[in-house]
């Protein structure tokens, strides 16, 4: 399974966070910092936001923070909210699958993406940037 960008820049944004301290970086910084489109970032920052995993102030002193909320976020709700609850693989698509009525591999593929979900469920942001993570962000992040 291949996690969306969104999804995989959603986390790097929670993770980024979570270690920024009393820092409050831009979305244009945090974009910045990790290379991709601001547009991007804005998206998924309004995402976040949203779901009350982040604050966004705007202004003189503004910029992005963690909620409390957004530091004990499971990973798992996080992929999951961003990736969506579609299958695997699209067996009705444009030209849906002759074994769609009888195909036990549908069945099978969605069992994965649960337990993939699964193991990702207990575990939270900050359990992702305890060390040695956390302090290799920061040095990444101050390249940025």
């Amino acid at each position: 399974m291949r996690l969306l960008r969104s999804t995989d820049l959603a986390l790097r944004v929670l993770m980024r966070l979570a270690v920024a301290d009393e820092a409050t970086p831009t979305t244009r910084e945090v974009a910045a910092g990790m290379e991709v489109p601001y547009t991007h970032a804005a998206k998924v920052v309004a995402e976040l936001q949203h779901m009350g995993l982040l604050e966004a102030r705007r202004g003189r002193g503004g910029g992005l923070m963690l909620t409390e909320k957004g530091r004990t976020a499971s990973v798992g709700a996080v992929v999951r909210a961003f990736e969506g609850d579609g299958d695997v693989v699209d067996c009705e698509g444009a030209t849906p699958c002759p074994l769609n009525s009888g195909c036990r591999l549908r069945g099978a593929l969605r069992r994965a993406q649960e337990a993939f979900f699964a193991s990702l469920d207990p575990v939270t942001v900050s359990d992702v940037v305890a060390e040695p993570t956390g302090p290799l962000l920061l040095g990444i992040s101050r390249l940025g």
